[in-house]
Protein backbone atom coordinates (compact mmCIF):
# COMPACT_ATOMS: atom_id res chain seq x y z
CA UNK A 1 0.00 0.00 0.00
CA UNK A 2 1.14 3.31 -0.92
CA UNK A 3 1.37 5.81 1.57
CA UNK A 4 -1.38 8.93 1.33
CA UNK A 5 -1.84 12.61 2.61
CA UNK A 6 -4.66 14.84 1.62
CA UNK A 7 -5.53 16.79 -0.79
CA UNK A 8 -6.63 20.59 0.12
CA UNK A 9 -6.34 22.79 3.40
CA UNK A 10 -9.38 22.32 5.62
CA UNK A 11 -10.12 23.78 9.19
CA UNK A 12 -12.22 23.07 12.06
CA UNK A 13 -13.03 25.29 15.51
CA UNK A 14 -13.89 24.55 19.20
CA UNK A 15 -13.61 24.02 22.53
CA UNK A 16 -10.74 22.42 24.38
CA UNK A 17 -11.95 19.68 26.47
CA UNK A 18 -9.91 20.33 29.29
CA UNK A 19 -8.39 23.81 28.74
CA UNK A 20 -12.05 25.11 28.16
CA UNK A 21 -10.28 27.40 25.64
CA UNK A 22 -11.22 27.91 22.22
CA UNK A 23 -9.08 26.25 19.39
CA UNK A 24 -8.95 26.08 15.77
CA UNK A 25 -6.79 23.56 13.44
CA UNK A 26 -6.23 23.93 9.88
CA UNK A 27 -4.81 20.37 8.58
CA UNK A 28 -2.84 20.78 5.24
CA UNK A 29 -0.96 17.75 2.90
CA UNK A 30 2.24 17.25 3.87
CA UNK A 31 5.17 15.39 2.09
CA UNK A 32 5.37 11.73 1.96
CA UNK A 33 7.55 10.38 4.65
CA UNK A 34 7.16 13.40 7.27
CA UNK A 35 4.68 11.85 9.09
CA UNK A 36 2.12 14.16 11.11
CA UNK A 37 3.60 17.20 12.31
CA UNK A 38 1.94 19.91 14.62
CA UNK A 39 2.56 23.26 13.69
CA UNK A 40 1.91 25.94 17.02
CA UNK A 41 2.54 29.14 18.38
CA UNK A 42 3.74 32.47 16.36
CA UNK A 43 6.66 31.00 15.37
CA UNK A 44 4.64 27.86 14.51
CA UNK A 45 7.26 25.66 16.05
CA UNK A 46 7.40 22.02 14.69
CA UNK A 47 6.03 19.26 16.99
CA UNK A 48 6.14 15.85 15.16
CA UNK A 49 3.92 13.64 16.65
CA UNK A 50 6.15 10.95 18.22
CA UNK A 51 6.69 8.99 21.56
CA UNK A 52 9.66 11.51 22.25
CA UNK A 53 7.58 14.39 22.11
CA UNK A 54 4.92 13.20 24.53
CA UNK A 55 5.40 15.46 27.49
CA UNK A 56 1.78 13.94 29.65
CA UNK A 57 -0.19 11.32 29.29
CA UNK A 58 -2.78 11.68 32.55
CA UNK A 59 -6.42 11.65 31.07
CA UNK A 60 -5.14 12.79 27.88
CA UNK A 61 -2.19 12.91 25.56
CA UNK A 62 -0.10 15.92 24.96
CA UNK A 63 2.85 16.64 23.20
CA UNK A 64 5.39 19.47 22.97
CA UNK A 65 8.72 20.84 22.55
CA UNK A 66 10.43 23.86 24.00
CA UNK A 67 7.67 24.38 27.01
CA UNK A 68 4.90 24.72 23.86
CA UNK A 69 2.11 21.92 24.45
CA UNK A 70 -0.45 20.95 22.83
CA UNK A 71 -3.70 18.86 24.72
CA UNK A 72 -5.76 16.01 23.90
CA UNK A 73 -4.08 14.85 19.87
CA UNK A 74 -5.46 11.08 20.41
CA UNK A 75 -9.08 11.53 18.52
CA UNK A 76 -7.14 13.82 15.91
CA UNK A 77 -4.30 10.86 15.57
CA UNK A 78 -7.07 7.95 15.90
CA UNK A 79 -8.93 9.37 12.66
CA UNK A 80 -5.67 9.67 10.36
CA UNK A 81 -4.62 6.31 11.16
CA UNK A 82 -8.06 4.78 10.75
CA UNK A 83 -8.03 6.33 7.18
CA UNK A 84 -4.80 5.38 6.30
CA UNK A 85 -3.88 9.24 5.92
CA UNK A 86 0.32 8.63 7.03
CA UNK A 87 1.11 12.39 6.12
CA UNK A 88 -0.62 15.79 7.68
CA UNK A 89 0.52 19.13 8.52
CA UNK A 90 -1.48 20.15 11.54
CA UNK A 91 -1.54 23.91 12.33
CA UNK A 92 -2.83 24.21 15.43
CA UNK A 93 -3.98 28.17 16.90
CA UNK A 94 -4.56 27.18 20.58
CA UNK A 95 -3.12 25.00 23.46
CA UNK A 96 -5.31 22.32 22.36
CA UNK A 97 -7.42 19.90 19.68
CA UNK A 98 -10.50 20.99 19.97
CA UNK A 99 -13.27 18.68 21.10
CA UNK A 100 -16.01 18.61 19.20
CA UNK A 101 -18.22 16.15 20.21
CA UNK A 102 -15.83 13.96 22.08
CA UNK A 103 -15.23 11.46 19.14
CA UNK A 104 -13.19 11.23 15.98
CA UNK A 105 -16.31 11.08 13.99
CA UNK A 106 -15.75 14.90 13.15
CA UNK A 107 -12.35 14.40 12.05
CA UNK A 108 -12.73 11.66 10.13
CA UNK A 109 -15.58 13.72 8.33
CA UNK A 110 -13.21 16.91 7.91
CA UNK A 111 -10.14 14.82 6.58
CA UNK A 112 -13.03 12.92 4.40
CA UNK A 113 -13.54 15.97 3.09
CA UNK A 114 -10.05 17.28 2.13
CA UNK A 115 -9.92 14.48 0.00
CA UNK A 116 -6.86 12.21 0.21
CA UNK A 117 -3.88 11.77 -2.38
CA UNK A 118 -1.94 8.81 -2.78
CA UNK A 119 1.66 9.33 -2.69
CA UNK A 120 5.12 7.60 -4.25
CA UNK A 121 6.08 6.39 -1.15
CA UNK A 122 5.19 2.81 -0.02
CA UNK A 123 3.71 2.49 4.27
CA UNK A 124 6.29 0.62 5.81
CA UNK A 125 4.26 -1.55 8.52
CA UNK A 126 5.58 -2.26 11.80
CA UNK A 127 5.81 -6.13 12.37
CA UNK A 128 6.68 -7.46 15.72
CA UNK A 129 9.43 -10.11 16.71
CA UNK A 130 8.27 -11.19 19.24
CA UNK A 131 5.32 -10.73 22.00
CA UNK A 132 5.70 -7.70 24.54
CA UNK A 133 3.75 -6.63 27.55
CA UNK A 134 3.14 -3.52 29.80
CA UNK A 135 0.71 -3.54 32.66
CA UNK A 136 0.25 -5.17 35.49
CA UNK A 137 -2.67 -6.91 38.11
CA UNK A 138 -5.76 -6.02 36.64
CA UNK A 139 -4.53 -3.06 34.35
CA UNK A 140 -2.21 -4.21 31.39
CA UNK A 141 -1.57 -4.29 27.42
CA UNK A 142 0.09 -7.35 25.73
CA UNK A 143 0.62 -7.31 21.69
CA UNK A 144 1.48 -10.27 19.73
CA UNK A 145 2.41 -10.87 15.96
CA UNK A 146 -0.14 -10.97 13.73
CA UNK A 147 -0.70 -10.78 10.00
CA UNK A 148 -3.53 -7.53 10.75
CA UNK A 149 -4.56 -5.23 13.06
CA UNK A 150 -6.84 -6.40 16.12
CA UNK A 151 -7.33 -5.02 19.35
CA UNK A 152 -9.20 -7.27 22.03
CA UNK A 153 -10.27 -4.80 24.89
CA UNK A 154 -11.92 -5.75 28.09
CA UNK A 155 -12.64 -2.85 30.04
CA UNK A 156 -14.10 -3.34 33.96
CA UNK A 157 -15.57 -0.90 36.06
CA UNK A 158 -17.92 -1.45 38.89
CA UNK A 159 -20.14 1.57 38.19
CA UNK A 160 -23.61 -0.42 36.94
CA UNK A 161 -23.80 1.70 33.93
CA UNK A 162 -20.29 0.42 32.43
CA UNK A 163 -19.70 -2.71 34.23
CA UNK A 164 -17.99 -5.10 31.87
CA UNK A 165 -17.80 -4.81 28.02
CA UNK A 166 -15.79 -6.91 25.63
CA UNK A 167 -14.47 -5.89 21.96
CA UNK A 168 -12.78 -7.42 19.58
CA UNK A 169 -12.16 -5.00 16.59
CA UNK A 170 -10.44 -6.43 13.24
CA UNK A 171 -8.87 -3.27 11.64
CA UNK A 172 -10.48 -1.97 7.81
CA UNK A 173 -11.40 1.59 7.39
CA UNK A 174 -15.09 0.95 7.20
CA UNK A 175 -15.40 -0.70 10.26
CA UNK A 176 -13.46 2.06 12.21
CA UNK A 177 -15.82 4.81 10.57
CA UNK A 178 -18.73 2.87 11.70
CA UNK A 179 -17.73 1.15 14.60
CA UNK A 180 -15.25 2.95 16.44
CA UNK A 181 -14.62 6.28 15.28
CA UNK A 182 -17.98 7.80 16.70
CA UNK A 183 -16.91 6.37 20.52
CA UNK A 184 -17.62 9.55 22.43
CA UNK A 185 -15.18 9.83 25.56
CA UNK A 186 -17.13 10.09 28.93
CA UNK A 187 -16.19 11.20 32.21
CA UNK A 188 -18.03 10.85 35.85
CA UNK A 189 -20.48 13.28 37.49
CA UNK A 190 -18.87 12.79 41.05
CA UNK A 191 -15.28 13.23 39.84
CA UNK A 192 -15.80 16.34 37.84
CA UNK A 193 -15.31 19.22 41.14
CA UNK A 194 -11.76 17.47 41.85
CA UNK A 195 -10.80 17.56 37.77
CA UNK A 196 -11.70 20.64 37.16
CA UNK A 197 -9.77 22.22 40.45
CA UNK A 198 -6.57 20.28 38.53
CA UNK A 199 -7.25 22.08 35.51
CA UNK A 200 -9.12 19.34 33.58
CA UNK A 201 -12.38 18.91 32.08
CA UNK A 202 -12.76 22.81 32.20
CA UNK A 203 -14.61 22.53 28.90
CA UNK A 204 -16.15 19.13 28.95
CA UNK A 205 -19.91 19.74 28.58
CA UNK A 206 -23.20 16.91 27.55
CA UNK A 207 -22.39 18.02 24.26
CA UNK A 208 -18.67 16.70 23.91
CA UNK A 209 -18.61 13.71 26.29
CA UNK A 210 -20.70 11.05 27.93
CA UNK A 211 -21.29 11.90 31.44
CA UNK A 212 -22.32 9.07 33.95
CA UNK A 213 -24.36 10.14 37.10
CA UNK A 214 -25.05 7.88 39.73
CA UNK A 215 -28.03 6.50 37.73
CA UNK A 216 -26.27 6.20 34.58
CA UNK A 217 -25.49 8.00 31.16
CA UNK A 218 -27.09 11.45 31.61
CA UNK A 219 -27.17 11.92 27.70
CA UNK A 220 -27.96 8.94 25.61
CA UNK A 221 -25.49 6.20 24.43
CA UNK A 222 -24.71 5.92 20.83
CA UNK A 223 -23.40 1.86 21.47
CA UNK A 224 -24.34 -0.21 24.07
CA UNK A 225 -21.00 -0.67 25.00
CA UNK A 226 -19.36 2.97 23.96
CA UNK A 227 -17.40 3.16 26.90
CA UNK A 228 -15.10 0.20 25.21
CA UNK A 229 -15.10 1.50 21.86
CA UNK A 230 -13.77 4.74 22.99
CA UNK A 231 -11.01 3.25 25.17
CA UNK A 232 -10.23 1.25 21.45
CA UNK A 233 -10.60 4.39 19.97
CA UNK A 234 -7.63 6.08 22.36
CA UNK A 235 -5.34 2.92 21.75
CA UNK A 236 -5.43 3.65 17.89
CA UNK A 237 -4.71 7.15 18.44
CA UNK A 238 -1.65 6.74 20.82
CA UNK A 239 -0.56 3.93 18.61
CA UNK A 240 -0.01 6.15 15.89
CA UNK A 241 1.99 7.59 17.87
CA UNK A 242 4.80 4.54 16.43
CA UNK A 243 4.41 6.90 12.71
CA UNK A 244 3.98 3.50 10.84
CA UNK A 245 1.10 1.43 11.09
CA UNK A 246 1.40 -1.49 13.46
CA UNK A 247 0.87 -4.85 12.54
CA UNK A 248 -0.30 -7.42 15.51
CA UNK A 249 -3.18 -8.16 17.94
CA UNK A 250 -3.56 -5.76 21.21
CA UNK A 251 -5.50 -7.25 23.52
CA UNK A 252 -5.70 -5.20 26.43
CA UNK A 253 -7.53 -4.67 30.15
CA UNK A 254 -8.69 -1.35 32.03
CA UNK A 255 -5.70 0.59 29.88
CA UNK A 256 -5.26 4.68 29.49
CA UNK A 257 -3.59 7.43 27.89
CA UNK A 258 -0.31 6.56 30.26
CA UNK A 259 -0.22 2.44 29.54
CA UNK A 260 -0.60 3.07 25.85
CA UNK A 261 2.77 5.14 25.80
CA UNK A 262 4.25 2.45 27.58
CA UNK A 263 3.40 0.36 25.14
CA UNK A 264 4.51 2.15 22.76
CA UNK A 265 7.88 2.94 24.48
CA UNK A 266 8.31 -0.44 24.48
CA UNK A 267 6.89 -1.39 21.04
CA UNK A 268 9.65 0.92 19.64
CA UNK A 269 12.36 -0.06 21.94
CA UNK A 270 11.92 -3.64 20.38
CA UNK A 271 11.54 -2.83 17.41
CA UNK A 272 15.32 -0.86 17.40
CA UNK A 273 16.81 -3.58 19.21
CA UNK A 274 16.13 -5.97 15.99
CA UNK A 275 17.08 -3.34 14.08
CA UNK A 276 20.49 -3.36 15.19
CA UNK A 277 20.61 -7.11 15.84
CA UNK A 278 19.95 -6.94 12.29
CA UNK A 279 22.73 -4.20 11.15
CA UNK A 280 25.32 -6.21 13.50
CA UNK A 281 27.69 -7.87 11.89
CA UNK A 282 29.40 -10.16 14.59
CA UNK A 283 27.35 -9.93 17.49
CA UNK A 284 29.73 -11.72 19.95
CA UNK A 285 33.51 -13.26 19.39
CA UNK A 286 33.29 -16.46 17.73
CA UNK A 287 35.65 -17.85 20.35
CA UNK A 288 33.24 -16.90 23.26
CA UNK A 289 30.18 -19.50 21.99
CA UNK A 290 28.49 -17.34 23.90
CA UNK A 291 24.87 -15.71 22.63
CA UNK A 292 23.83 -12.16 23.06
CA UNK A 293 21.56 -11.94 26.41
CA UNK A 294 18.62 -10.68 25.38
CA UNK A 295 16.75 -11.57 29.06
CA UNK A 296 14.92 -7.85 29.02
CA UNK A 297 13.02 -8.63 26.04
CA UNK A 298 12.07 -12.11 26.05
CA UNK A 299 8.05 -12.50 26.70
CA UNK A 300 6.50 -13.46 29.53
CA UNK A 301 6.09 -16.92 29.73
CA UNK A 302 1.96 -18.09 29.33
CA UNK A 303 1.40 -15.27 26.36
CA UNK A 304 1.16 -17.46 23.92
CA UNK A 305 -2.21 -19.11 25.49
CA UNK A 306 -3.58 -15.55 25.12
Amino acid sequence: MKQSTIRKPVSIEGIGLHSGKPARITLSPAPEDSGIVFRVGADRDRIPATPESVVNSHYATTIGKNGTRIQTVEHLMAAAAGLNVDNLDVEVDGVEIPALDGSAKPFVALLTSAGRREQAARQRPQTLPYPIRVGSGARWIHVFPADTFRISYTLDNDHPAIGTQVLSWTATERSFVDEVAPARTYGFLRDLGLMRKNGLARGGSLDNAVVIGNRGPLNGLRYRDEFVRHKILDLIGDLALLGRPIVGHVVARNGGHSLNLELVLAVQRALGFERRLAGAAVLVPAASGERLRTESLVPAAGLAAI
